[in-house]
């Protein structure tokens, strides 16, 4: 079990690791990924989640920002590379 996040595992023994992955994320930080904006850039005012994935390796591989917004990054980028991003669409809807 993950510390410090607000974990949803109860069924991650049973779940492949990229499963276990998005149990184990903090659920503010995902939905900030469909209301966050890009402060700067070339893609300034996309919404995190719509940042094309090319743009995402690019800071993996030359280092992502300090604090929130590299968290993010970071966040975003790992759902792209494993091509998990479509389990953000139940958050882009909003609360029910």
């Amino acid at each position: 079990m993950l510390f410090g996040y607000k974990a949803v595992a109860f069924y991650a023994d049973s779940c492949d690791a990229a499963a276990r992955t998005i149990a184990a994320m903090d659920s503010e930080m995902l939905q900030k990924l469909v209301l966050v904006h890009m402060p700067y850039g070339k893609y300034k005012g996309r919404l995190i989640a719509d940042l094309p994935g090319n743009y995402l390796n690019w800071f993996a591989r030359e280092g992502f920002p300090k604090g929130e917004l590299g968290q993010l990054l970071a966040l975003m980028q790992e759902l792209d590379h494993n091509g998990l991003s479509h389990l953000l669409q139940p958050l882009r809807a909003g609360p029910r």
